[in-house]
């Protein structure tokens, strides 16, 4: 019976210590960025555009796509940027029919893209004769740890994701509707 209060009196005892710790502790917070955008065209012709996994030719900071395994599950390519970056993705999920595929970057210098585990979806739907496209990204920050530089904030890493988001869909709204 002693031996059990000694044991509670040492469990209770430095319980406060362990959950001051892990209060201090707290690392970064997972980010989530959507963006939609409507475009005035058929869901197959967007799909047509954007659908086709190894082509990110769609996506205007994209200098080149190269990849291999087409639309399958387990897919890679490697973006090459306009300023000479690179991004390396996996696809997760495709589904042709529901026009939606899932995808997570592998590998990215937080230079290129201020984030670490970043996976997105994107969906096109019918509305009609319009058709609105959704992307949706989860990721965390460039630096895991606590206390990051300025340029690896969450703040950061957010604005970067929804820029590109938003200025990609706005372009790919142009493209379709002015058609060229």
């Amino acid at each position: 019976m002693l031996k059990r209060l000694l044991i509670a009196a040492a469990i209770f005892g430095l319980a406060p210590l362990s959950m001051a710790a892990s209060a201090w502790a707290h690392g970064p917070s997972r980010q989530k960025v959507v963006e939609t955008i409507e475009i005035n065209a058929p869901a197959d012709k967007v799909w047509a555009a954007i659908g086709n996994f190894q082509d990110a030719s769609w996506i205007p900071v994209v200098a080149k796509t190269e990849g291999k395994g087409g639309n399958e599950k387990g897919a890679t390519r490697t973006l090459t940027l306009q300023n000479g970056g690179t991004v390396e993705e996996q696809l997760d999920t495709y589904d042709a029919e529901g026009k939606s595929y899932s995808y997570e970057i592998t590998k990215v210098d937080v230079k290129v893209l201020p984030v670490n585990d970043y996976s997105s979806r994107i969906t096109v739907s019918s509305e009609g004769d319009k058709t609105t496209v959704e992307w949706k990204g989860a990721f965390y920050r460039g630096y895991m740890l606590n206390d990051p530089p300025p340029e690896l904030s969450d703040e950061v890493a957010f604005k970067a994701v929804k820029d590109l988001y938003t200025s990609t869909l706005e372009a790919l709204k142009k493209k379709i509707e002015g058609g060229s």
